[in-house]
């Protein structure tokens, strides 16, 4: 039997390497520290052309995502992408890196956002019941997370699913040892995990999960969707957890938007379901539902700021259907 990895291990996210050890990352924050912003900006200049040389992978994926961006909304990036853009596209990931610390070691500013409805915010704020954050790696959802931390009474509860997002969230806990954040490294969901996530909610805590990385269970633990008119797969797992914790659903979006010059955060906060339901029988179609409202979601804040999406990995890799797999399976997560 061969030892090599298949095409979908080597293409899956989780087989990309941490880009920012411990000491990379303090570097980042000391030079924007020391030097500031405009500094910081003009330097990763280098390191973003470097990245799109010698990372053909990434290079391959930012490509691959910016020629659909372009054939969907060719007005805003005016013309057909090339290297280049994938040079600011990572130019805007390492920006996004720093403000990924700046969120959790500075005090997040109200004048520093622009929020999409400040009324749903404040309803948001005023309720007592726990919640499930469907969150992306379009944008900066350190932000959101930040953006909550204004509100001391808020307990939030991060699931990730690899080490390196853990070893991140690591480094930002030793920058502000004072939030209140817990992190949960999960494979899968068992009912010990469900059972401790499900008390955190009773007591009001809020839990936040990515909803667009395929677990590392595979496929099989996927649905399809359509994102940029082209088919995609997103986990299941957001959606079966959303069940069994029966506790509302918000989707968050926070990123530098560019009709701002990209020196605001735009804040958007999406109603998604008071209380995710369904059956055996018609789970399928209800998952998918869901799956392709969150992807929708995130493609109509992506038409708007190209630069924002930080899946650097080939994600549209596997079109085999997956509706009929997850239609077999029990109610395990």
């Amino acid at each position: 039997m061969s030892m090599a990895p298949d095409k979908a291990t080597e293409d899956h996210w989780a087989s990309l390497k941490e880009a920012g050890t411990y000491s990379g990352l303090r570097f980042l924050f000391f030079l924007n520290r020391v030097f500031g912003r405009r500094v910081y900006s003009l330097v990763i200049y280098p390191v973003a052309l470097y990245f799109v040389i010698f990372n053909k992978k990434s290079r391959r994926a930012s490509q691959q995502y910016l020629q659909l961006h372009w054939s969907k909304n060719p007005e805003v990036l005016n013309k057909k992408p090339n290297i280049f853009n994938s040079v600011i596209h990572f130019k805007y990931f390492a920006e996004a890196i720093l403000d990924k610390g700046l969120a959790w070691s500075s005090d997040i500013q109200e004048e520093n956002f622009v929020i999409s409805d400040t009324s749903l915010i404040d309803e948001l704020m005023a309720d007592k019941r726990g919640q499930l954050i469907i969150g992306s790696h379009f944008g900066n959802l350190e932000y959101c997370r930040g953006f909550m931390q204004r509100y001391k009474d808020k307990v939030i509860n991060i699931l990730v699913y690899d080490k390196h997002s853990a070893n991140f969230v690591g480094v930002m806990q030793t920058i502000n040892p004072d939030s209140r954040v817990n992190v949960f490294q999960v494979d899968e969901f068992d009912v010990a995990t469900i059972l401790l996530l499900k008390q955190k909610i009773d007591v009001g805590e809020w839990v936040f999960i990515a909803g667009d990385r395929i677990p590392l269970a595979g496929v099989e633990h996927t649905v399809d969707v359509v994102f940029m008119d082209k088919k995609a797969k997103l986990p299941i797992g957001p959606y079966l957890l959303a069940k069994a914790l029966a506790c509302p659903v918000k989707l968050m979006f926070g990123y530098r938007h560019p009709k701002y010059h990209d020196k605001k955060v735009y804040f958007d906060v999406v109603k998604f379901s008071e209380n995710l339901s369904f059956t055996r029988k018609n789970r399928s179609v209800v998952i998918q539902s869901y799956a392709q409202q969150f992807i929708s979601a995130i493609e109509n804040h992506c038409l708007n700021a190209p630069y924002q999406w930080f899946n650097f990995y080939d994600f549209w890799a596997d079109e085999t259907s997956s509706a009929s797999i997850i239609a077999s399976k029990g109610e395990k997560v």
